[in-house]
């Protein structure tokens, strides 16, 4: 493949976006021996709140059934995503995604930038990626469902989308599996003009927040930082014009000019990572 078309490949490669909740996990402090010299009688500390709240388990198990409810589903999702910058603290860079999904086997995702803009279609039996400035497309033969179209776009192209979670088969299964904290922090009314529900779970590598809605349980944020992530930097992804079970219209996860283009390999930018950002395995992992 060659440097633009590795370019290309790595223009619909993104980090997930999701908020720092460091003290979600943080260790508690030692309490002092009782009876030392300089310490007092310590009053009964209330009991400790559960690791997995249940009314937090109960908002992200009833969003995650909505989602996989859904025969058809769109939405727009804007991420931002932190970057170093020359004079160190970081910049902060965005790209728009639009996403139609068709169960079991069908999604298009168009993504108009900020950065090269690019295309993604899979019908069930093909995908193709196409850079449409450079007018160049990858094209692929495809499983025949969402959950393993992605994975085989990950495995074969690095391609890897930040909502993911959304359009996969069972989305609960993901937060569910290494899920270690998850406790409800309460309403918000500032976030995707409608009343949500914040809910902050935390795996081993990764601390996030989202915002749901409180009434039709779709996501409407989500904030994320990886624990071994040095920089600490955040990722944020801001989730609207949600239409779920609508009609689709026919030739939505195909492009004709995508498909005319000139062909490039369907294959990883140089070198591969042995596996996604930390924090960001692909969907579906045991489907």
């Amino acid at each position: 493949m060659t440097n633009r078309g590795n370019a290309l490949a790595w223009s619909v490669l993104v980090a997930l976006s999701v908020c720092p909740m460091a003290a979600v996990i943080a260790q508690p402090q030692q309490p002092p021996v009782a009876g030392a010299p300089g310490t007092q009688p310590q009053a009964a500390s209330p009991q400790t709140p559960p690791a997995l709240e249940p009314k937090a388990i109960e908002i992200l198990k009833a969003s995650s059934a909505k989602l996989a409810a859904a025969k058809t589903m769109s939405f727009t999702a804007v991420t931002s995503y932190e970057s170093p910058s020359r004079l160190g603290p970081p910049l902060v860079y965005t790209t728009r995604s639009e996403v139609t999904m068709q169960r079991p086997d069908k999604v298009r995702v168009i993504t108009p930038g900020d950065g090269p803009a690019s295309e993604f279609y899979y019908d069930g039996k093909t995908m193709m990626a196409f850079a449409p400035a450079e007018n160049l497309v990858a094209v692929a033969d495809a499983p025949p469902t969402i959950d393993d179209a992605l994975r085989a776009a990950f495995k074969s192209a690095a391609i890897y989308y930040p909502f993911s979670d959304l359009i996969v088969a069972d989305p609960y299964k993901d937060i569910a599996d290494g899920l270690v904290v998850a406790f409800y922090i309460g309403q918000s009314k500032q976030v995707g003009g409608t009343t949500t529900d914040m809910v902050a779970f935390a795996h081993d590598d990764v601390l996030v927040q989202v915002w749901i809605g409180a009434e039709d349980k779709l996501p409407r944020r989500s904030r994320a930082i990886y624990r071994n992530d040095p920089t600490q930097f955040r990722h944020q992804m801001d989730v609207s014009n949600w239409k779920l079970n609508v009609p689709i219209q026919a030739g939505t996860f195909t492009s004709a000019r995508a498909a005319a283009a000139k062909r490039i390999p369907f294959a990883p930018p140089e070198p591969m990572p042995a596996s996604p950002p930390a924090g960001t395995a692909p969907p579906a992992k045991t489907p």
